[in-house]
């Protein structure tokens, strides 16, 4: 799952997150806004569920996957699109919003949850 938050000026805080009963020793996000670095970014474990959060350019499509110990790949089910990749499956994509400069103020007010999920196919040449 993603959620989407305004930042600091042509940035957008998205968290990507799975659920708590993921039975996984690691689980990290890998994708175009990381250079498809499997050891980049750690989603950390909570109570809630394995998340983290970055901070993406406004206004841009990124491809990621979910790669859980280190070799199970998995898709985001809520992700905004799917694109295919060079394996015969897809990927999933995140699409960050370009927000108003009088975005609401409160941290609440500016989550975005994006369900049911959609399926766009993105062109990836």
């Amino acid at each position: 799952m993603i959620t989407k938050r305004s930042c600091r000026s042509g940035k957008v805080r998205v968290t990507f997150a799975m659920p708590a009963a993921i039975w996984a020793d690691s689980i990290y996000v890998v994708g175009d806004f990381n250079g498809w670095d499997e050891r980049a970014t750690p989603l950390r474990q909570s109570e809630s569920g394995w998340m983290v959060t970055v901070e993406l350019d406004a206004g841009c499509a990124y491809q990621y996957r979910y790669l859980l110990n280190g070799s199970e790949w998995h898709n985001d089910w809520q992700a905004d699109a799917y694109a295919p990749n060079q394996y015969g499956g897809d990927n999933s994509v995140v699409i960050t919003p370009t927000f108003s400069a009088d975005a609401p103020e409160s941290p609440a007010e500016r989550v975005l949850a994006f369900s049911p999920p959609r399926l766009w196919l993105v062109p990836t040449g």
